[in-house]
């Protein structure tokens, strides 16, 4: 295993090595939802059904995902810094080409080597990091990096719809070129080089072949499930069958091999398996809002694209206050308060927002976004310190991969959970409003000044039709609120098992 790079070495480029992080984990994690409000225009691009189309996104959160647990034996075999410049490279190339893409068989292929290539420049970062600050200062180091992988998601829909309006869906994948080139000039200059191991174990083919099947399968699953109606497909019975033979496999070859992908007894280390606890149920709340709100504003609401980017924007200024915050008086404080607060933050949003209505305020969308916002951040800084406080620094790197996988498969199954919510109470409430509309409900019965009658003619009963599909839409939307609200009120109590980690002067180098 590779030794960490002296601190000394690290803290005399900390201003650059911070920018350079934050820049290239920033636009990793725009490209998360960036494409999203581009996948109508993509479509006609490519005339493609809304299923293929979908597979731009599907393929990039997929193999980001598979790749993740790579990270730490390439770090140890490569160096971080070779790996690093590697992995932001790549990701730079790749952007390219997929704005360059003219079909969707090559736009989809770009995507997979962009989300291979990507997959490392979060923990990678977050290591560098935490290597970068003394310990007294990893909640400032860890708020400030932290802004650029929590907004780059909140700000992704905003900065894509006005790409995609005023120019071409192809700027949403060229934005990422001068920012890749930047870090990549930065990372050669500023970071120390790490010689890599050339006698490191060997690859672990078979951890990784298992777990990637395991993870392929669960996003698949979750991107297909609803569309298939779940466990009446045969395909997803196959896909779940697969995740819990995948990952009962790699567990038991994981605990009993000498050189597996994965060093699971990191798990032993308590701060680190109830952050990882943690940071799973924060993917589980608080990517889905960013997803479910622009259809809302923009189907429900008729908002234009553009402006709803700006009502949306308040939540990245709410994660942005709340991390500079934190990032200063989080040492000074229990960490179990923010942590408690966030949570609290998430309920109470939530639970306003089941009061909601198809004539809502936009100023409610507004400071409810900030107060998510808020809650968010709250969440994430003193966690992301937290979690690592008391591990090894030699395994941090490898932690971090599996920490970000953890947060990713909870927002993904967060996504899904609600879009399963959202689909299925919708069409309950319909069926409940459509069994109303009989010749025998007086309040139908109104007088047709046209002509003369006091029956619906055809275009009424259009407009009728889209008036239920509305309402029943937004009962839709009320009830994962509901959801949302009561899940955030549930993981409150989590906050009780959390240590405070020992002052630094403690924990030794």
């Amino acid at each position: 295993m590779i030794t960490i790079a002296p601190q000394a070495r690290l803290l005399g480029n900390r201003g650059l090595i911070t920018l350079t992080m934050m820049l290239a984990s920033g636009i990793y994690a725009l490209d998360w939802t960036i494409a999203a409000v581009a996948l109508p225009h993509m479509q006609g691009t490519f005339s493609t059904t809304q299923d293929q189309i979908s597979w731009v996104l599907t393929s990039y959160i997929v193999m980001s995902a598979i790749m993740l647990p790579t990270t730490g034996w390439l770090s140890r075999r490569l160096g971080r810094k070779r790996l690093f410049l590697m992995s932001i490279g790549s990701f730079t190339l790749f952007s390219l080409a997929c704005g360059s893409a003219n079909s969707l068989g090559t736009e989809v292929a770009f995507r997979i080597g962009q989300g291979m290539s990507g997959a490392y420049l979060i923990p990678l970062s977050q290591s560098i990091m935490l290597d970068t600050y003394p310990k007294e200062e990893h909640s400032k180091a860890m708020a400030i990096w932290g802004i650029g992988v929590m907004l780059g998601p909140v700000i992704g829909p905003t900065i894509g719809g006005y790409l995609t309006e005023i120019s071409s869906w192809r700027w949403v994948f060229y934005i990422n070129l001068p920012a890749g080139c930047i870090a990549l000039i930065a990372g050669w200059l500023c970071l120390p080089g790490e010689p890599g191991d050339s006698e490191v174990q060997q690859f672990d083919w078979f951890g990784f072949s298992v777990l990637g099947l395991s993870i392929g399968a669960l996003q698949m699953m979750l991107d297909r499930g609803q569309r298939l109606d779940w466990f009446q497909s045969t395909e997803i019975i196959i896909e779940a069958t697969l995740i819990l033979l995948g990952l009962y496999i790699f567990v038991v070859h994981s605990l009993t091999s000498p050189r597996s992908l994965i060093n699971l007894r990191i798990f032993q280390d308590r701060n680190y398996a109830l952050g990882s606890v943690v940071i799973f149920l924060y993917g589980l709340l608080t990517l889905a809002p960013i997803v479910l709100m622009p259809p809302f504003l923009q189907d429900l609401r008729g908002y234009p694209i553009t402006l709803v980017g700006l009502v949306l924007a308040p939540r990245g200024l709410g994660l942005m206050l709340s991390m500079m915050v934190l990032g200063y008086v989080g040492p000074r404080i229990d960490p179990r308060i923010p942590v408690g607060f966030g949570f609290a933050m998430l309920a109470m949003s939530s639970w306003t927002m089941t009061g909601w209505n198809l004539d809502t305020e936009m100023w409610d969308v507004i400071w409810i976004g900030a107060l998510q916002g808020i809650g968010a951040g709250a969440i994430y800084v003193p966690m992301a310190t937290l979690t690592f406080s008391t591990l090894d620094p030699d395994y941090r790197t490898e932690a971090a991969s599996v920490w970000n996988l953890i947060r990713s498969i909870g927002s993904s199954l967060g996504i899904s959970i609600s879009l399963v919510i959202l689909v299925r109470m919708s069409a309950t409430s319909r069926a409940d409003l459509t069994g109303h509309i009989t010749p025998f409900n007086d309040s139908l019965n109104f007088y047709n000044l046209s002509n003369r009658s006091t029956s619906l003619d055809v275009q009424q009963i259009g407009r009728l039709d889209v008036e239920i599909i509305r309402q029943s839409m937004m009962i839709g939307y009320l009830d994962v609120f509901y959801v949302a609200a009561v899940a955030s009120a549930f993981a409150l109590p989590l906050v009780l098992f959390l240590r405070q980690p020992p002052p630094a002067s403690k924990q030794g180098p």
